[in-house]
Formats: structure tokens, sequence, C-alpha cells
């Protein structure tokens, strides 16, 4: 599909494209569990599996369809190579934990190794080798500190510019050996029949409003259903409960964008990222037709801070196709929610100090696969009550913040409430007639400001752009069709239905 068009369709990653994932009921009656887990992602699939393996009840809710979320959404890389990222957490954590940090991302790639065969899930997978290539000088003297990191580290790489098969000419690339990439939705499809198999349930297009903080806990959906467990795992992306211990204060949240093209030159065999600004990550994509797709994703923002267009960086990933690659077609487009941390690792454990009954995993900062496979085994072991070598690095109550975390959570907030206040003062400057069919934004009717759509069969459908998580303003993603609230991530359809927490409840209408 030609950039220019991009607009007129809705975004579909490409493992969408693969539907056999079965359909489950939505949750209509009450019910009692021994563990409720929120979220149908990879880190509630995979811990429901191991769980239910254990001999456990596990109810799964998910709020749409199953992997519909960022697992189904990402560049679906397996890799403990996060960008730049050991040299900047040795100083934040210290070598010991940078090193834990690794390890535990190895393991998570080696848990979804491991299952595909004992299950003989075919999901594509294939070890690559993972590299972060500089295109300047700037960029390489960064990789060349990030070298430095993983001799300490001991990490499985290197410097090895002569190892990359990149189409362009770079100033140097640092590598790490062995890592993967798959086919999430076909990967946790066989995790999900298994876990029928034994006994689990799985309820979708349920959305979970609240976890009240009982003794047990009771889970509560948007329709007033409940849920009553010993235990709940919050695997929702962006945790319910977010205003426990400040969650919604404690994770920065950006978009990325993807798109899947035919590429006339040789598809690189690695997997890439760049170091430089914007951001290009690579990888191919073999399809069931035997026809190779590459991937390339990047371009990334805070949600509601896109400078232009949304649709603009999909555009400039077109553009680098075009250029590199010499695409001629987008097959697929879509992009993604991310969450990060203070300290840029995960919080996954027990949610606050003073419940043993709730847990969370969230903030995994773009890099959510391997990482999300272990938060599934840690989670496990935690609620059965098992010994892991992780809990204290990804403890969501790590005892304080370092000087670095702290001035974050104040550039963090700060920003918090410029966005605001901006939103509360600016000024539409469209009106409602003047909007044409797929177009949306600000609108002034009546002295009181709206936001309005106008879909491709020329209804408008009008909203109070005004989030409901906390009464932060919203602006128009033309790329996503969508409401996005720049305070806390926040997103909303057309319609005004959440499609991303923290918010739980829809977007009011201009006359309620």
């Amino acid at each position: 599909m030609k950039a220019h068009h991009l607009i007129l369709i809705p975004p579909i990653p490409y493992w969408h494209s693969f539907d056999t994932l079965p359909k489950f009921p939505s949750l209509t009656e009450n019910i009692t569990t021994e563990i409720g887990i929120v979220g149908g992602g990879i880190v509630g699939i995979i811990s429901a599996y191991l769980l239910a393996k254990a001999g456990k009840k596990i109810v799964l809710l998910e709020a749409n369809r199953l992997i519909s979320g960022t697992t189904g959404h990402t560049t679906t890389k397996i890799t403990a190579q996060h960008s730049l990222f050991y040299n900047d957490l040795i100083n934040t954590i210290g070598e010991k934990k940078a090193r834990q940090y690794y390890e535990a991302n190895l393991d998570g790639l080696q848990f979804i190794k491991e299952k595909a065969s004992a299950l003989d899930v075919q999901c594509d997978f294939e070890e690559k080798d993972a590299f972060v290539y500089a295109e300047t000088e700037k960029g390489k003297k960064k990789l060349e500190k990030e070298a430095q990191a993983y001799h300490t580290l001991d990490i499985h790489g290197g410097l090895a510019k002569e190892q990359t098969d990149l189409p362009f000419d770079i100033k140097e690339a640092l590598v790490i050996y062995q890592q993967a990439q798959f086919h999430p939705v076909k990967f946790l499809t066989g995790l999900v029949d298994a876990f029928i198999r034994m006994g689990g349930k799985i309820y979708e297009k349920t959305r979970v409003s609240e976890v009240l903080k009982e003794r047990p806990p009771l889970i509560v959906t948007e329709h007033q259903h409940l849920v009553l467990c010993q235990k709940v795992i919050i695997a929702s992306h962006y945790p319910v409960n977010d205003k426990e211990d400040l969650y919604f204060t404690r994770l920065s949240i950006n978009r990325s964008y993807a798109i899947a093209i035919q590429s006339e030159k040789a598809i690189p065999e690695g997997m890439y990222i760049n170091a430089e600004k914007p951001t290009h990550s690579l990888r191919s994509i073999p399809t069931d037709s035997s026809e190779t797709l590459l991937l390339i994703g990047g371009e990334g923002h805070p949600t509601g801070k896109s400078k232009g267009k949304t649709i603009f960086h999909y555009r400039g990933l077109e553009q680098f196709g075009e250029q590199y690659f010499y695409a001629k077609e987008t097959r697929f487009f879509w992009s993604t929610q991310d969450l990060q941390s203070l300290d840029q690792v995960p919080y996954i454990g027990q949610m606050t100090k003073n419940n043993p009954d709730i847990f969370v995993a969230t903030g995994f900062n773009k890099w959510g696969l391997a990482a999300g496979a272990t938060a599934g085994m840690l989670l496990s072991d935690l609620l059965l009550g098992y010994d892991n070598p992780y809990e204290t690095l990804f403890d969501p109550n790590r005892p304080k913040l370092t000087l670095k975390d702290a001035q974050t959570f104040l550039k963090k907030n700060t920003a918090v409430g410029k966005d605001f206040i901006a939103g509360k003062v600016s000024r539409p400057s469209t009106s409602l007639d003047e909007l044409h069919q797929n177009e949306g934004g600000l609108m002034m009717v009546d002295g009181h400001k709206i936001g309005a759509y106008r879909d491709d069969q020329g209804q408008l459908h009008q909203i109070k752009p005004v989030c409901t998580h906390l009464g932060c303003s919203l602006s128009w993603n033309d790329a996503e069709r969508s409401w996005d609230c720049a305070c806390h991530g926040s997103r909303f359809s057309y319609t005004g239905e959440v499609l991303d927490r923290p918010a739980v409840h829809p977007l009011k209408k201009p006359d309620e």
C-alpha cells in the first residue's frame, strides 16, 4: 500500500494476519477461582500456563481479544540487547544487577525456545544475532562505550562492524550473538491451547475496571461482574489500580511505529537497530507464502506529543525503506505503546508493600518479549512460593530512588502539569463544516471545545476531549484515528471507547 493511502485503512500488524486463535466468551456472571489474571498478552498467558500446569485453578480476563495489545504490535525480537542500554544500567543499578538483567532476558529467550519445541509450536522461531549500528562518529563513540559495558558484564558479544550485512555504510556496530525472533501469535496460541486443555478459563471482551483490596481480593469488570480469587496478577500492560503507590507517576509512555514492506534488495540476516534518532529497527519476516518481508520499526515519540501528524511517522519509515531497500509496497503497518519505569527495569512482583495478594508486571520499555517470558516465570514462582533469582531485581517496591531516578520523577511530573495546562488553554482552529471525510480534530461548537471525527461514510462522531483518567486534554491521532492523552498515555477510539489504559471509562459525549 502506497504511503499516501495509509490513512485510509486501519493499521493491522503482520502478526494478526494469522487468525486461528480461538475466540472466548465475555464474562456475564460472578465467578470464583484460585488465581485471577488480568491481561492476555505474553506475561498473562505464560503466567496462566505455568500456574495451570502447577495445578492451580486459573481465570484469565482480557479487555479485547487475546494478544491484541502490545504483545501483538511489537517488532517481536527476543533479545537481551536493548539498544544502547547496559552502560547506563551499570550506572543506575550497579554491575551485579545489570548482569542479572542480562541473564534474566536470556532465560526468557530460552523459555520461549524450549516451549516452542516441547509443545511443537511452529512459530517461525529463528536464532539471529542482534546488532546496534552507528551511522555517525558520535554514535560510534556511544557504541564503543557500550562495548566496554559488554566486557565488564561478560556479555556474549562486542564490536562487530565487519559482521554486518546492511546495504549502506555504517561507522561501527555492536553485536550480541544468538538472540532470536519469532511469531508471537503463533507461539502464544500454542500455550493458550495447552492452558485450555489443563482446565484454564479465558474471558475476552471483559475489561477490568478495578481490583478491590479485599482479603481475598475481588476483580471488578466494567459491567460490574465480580471474580473472587485468592491471588491476582495484573498483566494488563498499563496496570489496573495505577493510583496505588502512584504507578501513573512512575511510568513514561511512548508510541512507536512499524511497517512490513516488500524489499527489492537483499534483507539483512541479523536483527538491527541504530544508535541515532530517529530510530530504525530492522528484521526479516518469513511468511507462510515463502515470501520474506522486511520489518522497519521506529519513529517513536511520547504518547500524545507527535511534533506533526502521526501519519508522517509511517511515511518516515517508508522513505527509509525506499532509500535503502528500494521498497515499492507496504503490506502491513501498525503502532504500539510502551511503558518505561524510572530506572528502566520493569516492575514485576508484589504491587504494593502492604498487600501480598496482588501482583503486577509493567514497564518493559519496548523490550517486553524476553523479559515478558521471564516475568511469567517469576510471577508463577512468587505465587507458588518458590525462590526466584530475579525477585529482588524486578521488585516493584525497590527500596529507594537513585538521584537519577528522582530527577526523572520530577521532570516527568513537571511535564505532565505543563501538558494539562497547555491542553486547557489551546484553542481549536477548525470548524465542523471544514472537517472532511477521514479527518478529525478539536473543534469549537457553541463556545465549547469538542473532539470530532468524520468517518469515510461522512458520519460525524463527537466526544468531550477530556481524559477520564485525571482530566487532561486529548489530542487527535490521525494515523490511528484515536484520541490520545499526553499526561499518562490513555487512548480512546473516535467513538470514545478505551483503547489503552490507565483510563477505564469511555469518553463522554458533548451533551453529557
